[in-house]
């Protein structure tokens, strides 16, 4: 079985307050809190957890007179551990490029949307945009789209380099932009980063409030460091209070806006079989939540996404973690864009490498009317902020699908 952790942006527990309304309100969440005024997550092991993601939709398909035929068919959770697991198989010591490209592949991306191309030639990798994978409702100029290749990139950097084929990335603005590398050749040399890689995911759970070491935040701020991009980290509560209130704003206005809510409904994959058929967007057990038939899942996602649910969730979770990362770039266009997302990659990676969770909480950035507010709060007034990212110690969900390396491929 592979470690459960969500990959990529999450929803609430919005099946669970529908189909379990005698638990607590928003998830396993025991309301009693702690000594840090964060609630307790309820402990199940993984066959409990398994046993509700399977039994709250089959209770809700069952409540509906639909057979076992139907629950058949939406998939298992089996096959798809069994074929996420490939994706995140450990890199072999002398790589094919399919294999690279895989690893490049498990790199995040707006509603697990995946928008890249590759290209190989020899020993050159080109990365380029799929805009056919574009969100133009929540990323109308791309900006994530762009910041997905950065953070792809930043893989496949890692990779190369690990099994003895270091090359420096170089952006291309021609043609939309792409980012490539020139494979060299270099004695193999493994780091916390790329052994990163396959664990990486944003954890979009609670997590326990626990502060971050002296040490570990060091080590946060020199693996995030890339030229063209500043990294502003809050630890201060009364600034944190002030980002989630910006989050929560955010929220409000997308959740308002039928065209996102309409485009954020199409990348999510309801059952096991949908999510293995796409191999992309947000499959619902990532976030901890029933598994039910494509056809229906809609249906329940209409009748419970809620704005003031969701608005809770995110001051919980934000509440919960032990601090917020800005990235922000020198300047706004397509390198820069990538450039930041290369810096939040491996931030994030190594965040994993020391046992933390981390999560974008993007909405300040998607909004830009709260732009202005997010650059005066971190101290760069004029910039434009790039990416928001909490982190801290938290719990791990099911990893989230990818697309098989050849449909990735242009040929």
């Amino acid at each position: 079985m592979v470690q459960r952790g969500a990959n990529s942006i999450g929803l609430s527990g919005y099946f669970l307050n529908l189909l379990a309304p005698r638990r607590p309100r928003y998830g396993w969440v025991d309301k009693r809190a702690d000594a840090h005024g964060v609630g307790k997550l309820w402990r199940f092991n993984m066959t409990r957890r398994r046993n509700i993601m399977l039994g709250g939709g089959a209770l809700a398909v069952a409540g509906m007179g639909i057979g076992y035929a139907v629950l058949r068919d939406m998939g298992s959770l089996d096959d798809y551990e069994a074929a996420v697991a490939t994706t995140r198989a450990t890199l072999r010591q002398v790589p094919e490029i399919g294999d690279l490209l895989r690893y490049a592949s498990l790199a995040p991306s707006g509603h697990n949307t995946q928008p890249w191309k590759f290209q190989a030639d020899g020993r050159r990798i080109v990365i380029l945009p799929d805009f056919a994978q574009r969100t133009p409702i929540v990323d109308p100029d791309d900006h994530h789209l762009y910041v997905s290749l950065g953070c792809a990139a930043e893989n496949l950097a890692l990779s190369c380099a690990a099994r003895g084929g270091a090359g420096e990335l170089r952006f291309d603005p021609s043609d939309g932009g792409s980012v490539a590398i020139e494979m060299g050749n270099s004695a193999p040399g493994t780091s916390p980063l790329f052994e990163a890689i396959p664990r990486r995911q944003s954890s979009r759970g609670q997590y326990d409030g626990k502060p971050v070491s002296n040490a570990d935040m060091q080590a946060l701020t020199l693996a995030a460091s890339v030229p063209g991009v500043d990294l502003i980290l809050i630890s201060d509560r009364p600034q944190i209070d002030r980002l989630r209130d910006l989050v929560i704003t955010g929220n409000s206005a997308q959740m308002a806006d039928k065209a996102f809510v309409r485009e954020l409904r199409s990348w999510i994959r309801f059952s096991p079989r949908e999510a293995i058929t796409t191999g992309d967007g947000l499959f619902s057990a990532t976030t901890g939540n029933p598994i039910l038939p494509a056809w229906l899942g809609p249906f329940f996602f209409d009748m419970a996404f809620k704005a003031d649910a969701e608005n809770e969730k995110y001051a919980r979770q934000i509440n919960s973690s032990a601090g917020i990362a800005v990235f922000t770039a020198e300047k706004e266009d397509h390198e820069h864009w990538v450039l930041a997302g290369r810096a939040a990659q491996r931030f994030a990676l190594q965040a994993t490498a020391l046992g933390l969770k981390c999560a974008f909480i993007n909405q300040p950035v998607e909004v830009a009317h709260l732009r202005p507010d997010l650059a005066k709060l971190i101290g760069l007034p004029s910039r434009r902020p790039d990416l928001v990212m909490r982190y801290g110690h938290g719990p791990s969900l099911p990893y989230s699908a990818r697309r098989p390396v050849d449909v990735t491929m242009k040929l």
